[in-house]
């Protein structure tokens, strides 16, 4: 799960990281009027999307008079904001975030993430920060140093000093700069995130340390500790498919192919997907029923399949362990029915009640292609679409 920057600035700020005064919009004229409340002579007007590059993209404006505002919050309201992590297609901007001016005088990139190899978190740091930390990861990745942080222990005093001597923080801004390091790891562990960024951090003229930018992800699996995290997501900015899916307990993820795939087990499903292309045809989507799945739940997962009007054939992969291969069958059958379903279906199913599920499908009088192995179900699939 995501959020938008004004969201996790207010999480920063709970766990003690300076951060802009800044004020949530969503119209023109709530935007001016956050400018009036903030007072100053300099705002900033930014698009707030679960996308980071909103800079490039025309999505951050310097407004230096309040008609400016208005302008900006007028031209980025409702434009179709394309970023390097949108695609091409872009994302609609719903939200700003209206911001006082800050007196940058050096940027710095900050972050805190889980590293798995070493089971630790990974506090990284660059003097580098900006819109450009991409280039600097992919080019001089030397600038990023990193700290290894034992979960058991904490970032220590001396690891943060270490990190903000080493992207060149000036000796009287380095406790700032320590302060701002502990209440980013803080908040990265209090509240399970996966992700927890401030590109950039930035040093103003009198020494101040801010974060003058926020990005979280937070790891699903905990959401049910932060009910207060779970209510600033923001639907506008997921796919709705893959709300819809959330809703049955399916897990979807909508790709560019054309070949819908339906599977039990999020390693098998990988493997699915890598099989198509080895056969040469694209995946359309990521779809794992789990463990658990129902009549209803197939039914509902060939719905969302067949919502994407690139699915050509369908591929039924499924391994009965815990599902039952009459179950899915059932499933399959009535899916078949109740969507009408035009274009071609291959099924192919091991384990559980395997001969049973064969019969059921055989039995339906529907023109349901099997297969005996992955090999085979992707190659009919393919040749079926062709």
């Amino acid at each position: 799960m995501k959020i938008h920057e004004y969201q996790g600035k207010e999480l920063l700020k709970k766990f003690g990281v300076v951060v802009p005064r800044g004020v949530f919009s969503s119209s023109v004229d709530d935007a001016v009027k956050a400018a009036e409340s903030l007072g100053g002579k300099v705002w900033v007007v930014k698009a707030q999307i679960h996308a980071g590059g909103r800079g490039k993209g025309g999505g951050v404006k310097v407004a230096k008079s309040l008609d400016e505002v208005r302008q900006y919050a007028g031209e980025i309201l409702g434009m179709q904001l394309v970023t390097h992590q949108t695609g091409p297609t872009g994302q609609k901007v719903r939200r700003l975030l209206i911001e006082e001016g800050a007196d940058i005088k050096k940027e710095y990139y900050v972050a805190a993430l889980t590293d798995r190899v070493t089971q630790t978190v990974a506090m990284m740091a660059s003097s580098e920060g900006g819109m450009n930390i991409e280039e600097v990861a992919h080019e001089t990745p030397e600038k990023i140093l990193k700290a290894f942080v034992d979960p058991a222990v904490g970032l220590t005093d001396a690891q943060a000093t270490e990190l903000a001597k080493g992207i060149g923080v000036p000796e009287a801004s380095v406790g700032k700069a320590v302060a701002a390091l502990k209440g980013l790891y803080t908040c990265y562990m209090e509240t399970d995130a996966s992700l927890a960024e401030i590109n950039p951090l930035i040093l103003e003229g009198d020494g101040n340390i801010k974060a003058l930018d926020a990005k979280f992800n937070f790891d699903s699996n905990a959401l049910y500790r932060h009910p207060e995290i779970v209510a600033y997501r923001d639907l506008d900015e997921e796919d709705a498919d893959e709300v819809e899916a959330s809703k049955f307990d399916l897990t979807y993820i909508s790709l560019d192919g054309n070949i819908g795939c339906l599977v039990n087990g999020a390693g098998l499903a990988m493997a699915t997907m890598d099989t198509i292309k080895l056969f040469g045809a694209e995946p359309a989507n990521f779809l794992d029923v789990g463990g658990g799945a129902t009549t209803e739940k197939v039914t509902e997962a060939f719905k969302i399949m067949l919502k994407n009007p690139k699915v050509k054939g369908i591929l039924v992969n499924i391994f009965g362990g815990i599902m039952r291969c009459d179950t899915i069958a059932d499933g399959v059958v009535a899916a078949a029915r109740e969507t009408h379903l035009t274009v071609p279906l291959v099924v192919r199913m091991k384990g559980t009640n395997e001969d049973i599920g064969k019969k059921i499908l055989k039995d339906s009088g529907l023109p349901i292609i099997t297969a005996n192995s992955m090999a085979e179900a992707a190659t009919k699939i393919v040749a079926a679409v062709k």
